[in-house]
């Protein structure tokens, strides 16, 4: 597959004048050949400074013409990119699987990034009700689920964290707003019984600040398989 050079045809400029097929063309061109899912203003930029509404018009029309196809166009955290139908992602799996156990802890962090973000340390322990094990947001970093946002403009100026484009791409989410509410979350079972929930909430909050956050209760089964982009 060519890569996206300076020197590329996909370089050349695109007319805002042109015809919508040829903007479609050069967007499809465009993305095919892209090593990182591109935002609407980086796509107009490239093209020549094509505005961004045509770059818009472009890239719904190129959403439906490939939503029936072996590959899809889709947007995630703002940016556009190619990747494999889901219906087709076990032809390109691989027989290896991999198991990543992911601690409790480190679930309930992710779920409160998740649905408060930008967020601070200190804000995720005031909402668990118990102190984070740095080691916790550290696995959530090293996985690219979640990113250092800045500082909270605070006395002390404590550190931020924000959920990623890989978190939304793992979890097939266009943008937050696609999160599951409280509704869904019960109705999946998700928030019951809310006895258990309470005395793992206590359990959780008389551990010493040490002591290391239990591993292993919840389990993130990642198969390996090609990557589901074109690039």
């Amino acid at each position: 597959m060519s890569e996206l050079t300076d020197d590329a045809v996909a370089q050349h400029d695109v007319a805002p004048d042109r015809a919508p097929d040829e903007v479609e063309r050069a967007l499809e061109a465009t993305l095919f050949a892209a090593e990182k899912p591109m935002s609407v203003d980086q796509l107009a930029a490239h093209l020549g400074g094509l505005a961004n509404a045509s770059v818009r018009e472009g890239l719904r029309a190129l959403s439906e013409h490939y939503a029936d196809r072996g590959v899809r166009l889709v947007e995630r955290a703002k940016r556009w990119h190619f990747e494999t139908a889901p219906e087709l992602a076990h032809l390109l799996r691989r027989e290896r699987e991999q198991v990543r156990r992911l601690s409790r802890a480190a679930t309930e962090v992710l779920a409160i990034i998740a649905y408060h973000e930008p967020v601070s340390r200190a804000e995720i322990e005031s909402i668990r009700g118990v102190q984070t094990a740095k080691g916790t947001l550290d696995v959530l970093l090293e996985a690219g689920w979640i990113k250092l946002a800045g500082r909270r403009e605070v006395p002390g100026r404590p550190v931020i964290y924000a959920t990623t484009a890989e978190f939304l791409d793992h979890f097939g989410l266009a943008s937050r707003r696609d999160l599951p509410g409280i509704d869904e979350l019960r109705a999946a079972g998700l928030l019951d019984p809310v006895d258990e929930a309470l005395e793992d909430a206590m359990s959780a909050a008389a551990k010493p600040e040490d002591e290391p956050e239990d591993e292993g209760d919840c389990e993130v089964e990642i198969e390996d398989e090609f990557p589901r982009g074109l690039d």
